[in-house]
């Protein structure tokens, strides 16, 4: 057992389980947890029961200024980060710089700024960050990235995306830490993310000039009010107003919910159900943006989040035809159900229509999973055994960088009014 890779996880909130949990039941013979880090030693004490069902643990905890501490102690060979988007760049550097590999959660961090001191710390200590985008992964996704390797419609000039988050999914944004856009980059990057990855990955390209507009438009006070609404709250707990309030979440009514949050927060003061229709909320909720690409495709890419329901169009024009993608998605809340359940995939439809010939449906199975089947995949390519893949899935910290790139131009184009050169944001 003594090639077992050694992993330490810092950041033990609602996405951590993906990770820590499979490598307890799944990956025993190739991975070993060595601990957790996080601010909240609740939350830790949280993860490490859920590693009971396994016969793992209870493994070292240590908090968040004792990171170095254990490196030292516990020496990992990789750190998992999974803390809240703008503190990814100081864990991941640090670990770089302490001789460790980084395996991080999508967005990479939140700014160009950032985004730099994380190249920088790359090339400085030669140490691998890998970027987890599990929707790479998802079969209806690779196999429109196999359709253009093959050249089903040619070269591939323009695609239209667009990706709506639901009432349940989406407004869980607005209730979190990613309401402030100095904690997540706003939508554009921290969900964004995913989408502008997959296009840099199905078009095996980059982006170059990124053009957008963007609002908050439905969530926070003033929308509401304008709507006609005239009872407001801070947080659902304890509130009477919140009983009524559809987009209210009330933690005591789920056990993992509660536990991970309700019961942690005496710690670090951090209110999981605040109202989506409070104050304070600085991200936007309705986004478009057009991107040209290296190649010379053009991008135009639509995000809202409070539609109906969840899931995603695109469609694909190129110089011998067309391809169009419809996936309905289930609805979740981050920790609040079983994993498998995260972007779930409720029915999908790919036609490709060749531009003299007959259009045809391409059938693609889903397998069990989250993501459609990607998650695990997206897991075994991490922990498990490494096999050859001609769809080059894997994501490294460029594709990271270039994935984020596209929302902080994003962002910069709807404070100036102005577009953007990605290549002035950083160096590679």
């Amino acid at each position: 057992m003594s090639s077992r890779k050694r992993y330490a996880l810092v950041g033990t909130g609602g996405r951590a389980g993906f990770f820590y949990t499979s490598i307890a039941r799944d990956y025993k013979e190739t991975s070993e947890l060595v601990a957790f880090c996080d601010i909240n030693q609740t939350r830790m004490n949280v993860a490490n029961q859920k590693l009971e069902p396994f016969g793992v643990g209870p493994i070292p905890t240590y908090k968040s200024q004792d990171f170095e501490r254990m490196i030292e102690e516990t020496k990992p060979d990789i750190v998992i980060v999974t803390t809240v988007d703008r503190t990814h760049h100081t864990y991941i550097i640090r670990a770089m710089e302490l001789g460790c590999d980084v395996i991080t959660e999508k967005p990479m961090t939140v700014d160009e700024v950032k985004c730099q001191e994380i190249l920088d710390a790359v090339n400085r200590t030669g140490r691998n960050l890998r970027v987890t985008f599990n929707y790479r992964y998802s079969p209806h996704n690779t196999k429109i990235r196999e359709l253009i390797m093959d050249g089903a419609i040619g070269d591939v000039h323009s695609v239209h995306f667009e990706w709506l988050l639901n009432t349940k999914h989406g407004a869980d944004y607005f209730r979190r830490w990613h309401r402030d856009k100095r904690n997540s980059g706003g939508l554009l990057v921290h969900k964004s993310t995913h989408h502008f990855d997959l296009v840099n990955f199905w078009l095996g390209t980059q982006p170059k000039t990124v053009f957008a507009l963007g609002d908050l438009m439905f969530y926070g006070r003033e929308n509401a009010e304008k709507r006609g609404v005239t009872e407001f709250y801070s947080r659902a707990q304890g509130s009477e107003y919140a009983k009524n309030d559809p987009f209210a979440l009330h933690l005591e009514q789920n056990e993992n919910l509660k536990a991970m949050y309700l019961d942690a927060e005496k710690e670090d003061g951090y209110y999981r159900d605040q109202s989506v229709f409070g104050d304070g909320i600085n991200i936007e909720d309705t986004m478009g943006v057009m991107v040209k690409y290296r190649n010379n495709a053009i991008l135009t890419y639509n995000l809202y989040a409070y539609a109906p329901w969840e899931g995603f169009r695109v469609c694909f024009n190129g110089s011998k035809g067309r391809i169009e993608m419809n996936v309905i998605e289930a609805s979740y809340v981050n920790s609040g159900g079983e994993q498998a359940l995260e972007g779930a995939v409720k029915g999908k439809k790919i036609t490709v229509f060749p531009m003299f010939d007959a259009p045809y449906e391409v059938k693609v199975e889903e397998t069990k999973g989250g993501h459609g089947g990607g998650d695990p995949v997206l897991l075994n390519d991490l922990f498990g055994e490494k096999a050859p893949d001609r769809f080059n899935r894997a994501a490294s910290h460029v594709d990271g960088a270039m994935s984020i790139l596209t929302g902080i131009a994003g962002n910069q184009s709807i404070k100036t009014g102005l577009p953007v050169q990605v290549a002035n944001l950083v160096k590679f």
